[in-house]
């Protein structure tokens, strides 16, 4: 097992992505630390998960909750091995139709909160460590009415690369998994979500979505030893949409 006896955080780890990889993690050994900010999808992954999981409610971009956080990671753990910086919010944001609020909010959760959630695990992080971001093909590709989660994502690329150059000498790995559309809670749950979600793949080389598990199978790659010579690289994982010829149709989401 990769991650026996590790201790792994992941953030937004309740549901989607970060659940499906903090299940992974789980399987192949690793202590588990899982944050959200919703009480029932957090006891809900504890009950599916098991014992070697510990959820702990937190905003990523809450000061306080952030440094109860990592100071009941200290005295539970002692040190981390693995962060899965995965917490992140999509909301539309069409040109003429946003508010402020709602365009900082997108930036804040995952731009600031993923640096700041680095930021605080650094002292429980040793040589050896790895960080991995949650990206997305969103931040390369133009898809309209979502320009502050394509600016977001587009952020975390340039700082994975900006905290490799800063991270390499004390030994810590940090690399990007980048997803292209994959079924997750994202989109809901109704049958309209569903429909959205099938009308995607006449966009997508493969011809379907991908799902929570594939994303997760790329994440604990980077996380590894595998990939111990992976540095300041992206990982992307979208079907192929990405080597599209330029003018393509684009309708994904994260």
């Amino acid at each position: 097992m990769r991650f026996k006896d590790k201790n792994v955080l992941i953030t937004g780890g309740n549901s989607g992505i970060g659940l499906a990889t903090a299940k992974l993690f789980v399987a192949e050994g690793a202590n588990v630390i899982i944050t959200g900010r919703d009480p029932k999808t957090l006891d809900a992954a504890v009950q599916e998960l098991g014992p070697k999981v510990r959820a702990i409610r937190a905003d990523v971009v809450d000061h306080d909750q952030r440094e109860s956080l990592f100071q009941s990671i200290r005295e539970e753990f002692g040190e981390l091995d693995v962060v899965f910086a995965n917490a992140g919010i999509m909301k539309p944001t069409p040109a003429g139709h946003t508010n402020e609020a709602t365009f900082e909010e997108v930036l804040s959760v995952n731009v600031t909160g993923v640096f700041l959630t680095i930021q605080s695990s650094l002292p429980l992080l040793k040589r050896g460590s790895s960080i991995v971001l949650n990206g997305s093909v969103i931040s390369t590709l133009g898809v309209a009415g979502v320009s502050a989660y394509a600016a977001s994502k587009a952020g975390v690329r340039a700082m994975a690369r900006s905290l490799a150059a800063e991270l390499s000498p004390k030994g810590i790995r940090i690399n990007t998994v980048v997803p292209g559309a994959t079924k997750t809670p994202i989109w809901g749950s109704s049958e309209s979500a569903d429909a959205r979600l099938s009308s995607l793949t006449a966009s997508i080389p493969l011809r379907r979505v991908g799902n929570a598990d594939e994303i997760a199978n790329v994440v604990a790659f980077l996380a590894s030893d595998d990939s111990s010579y992976v540095q300041g690289a992206e990982i992307i994982v979208d079907g192929g949409t990405s080597s599209l010829p330029a003018g393509a149709p684009i309708y994904l989401a994260k």
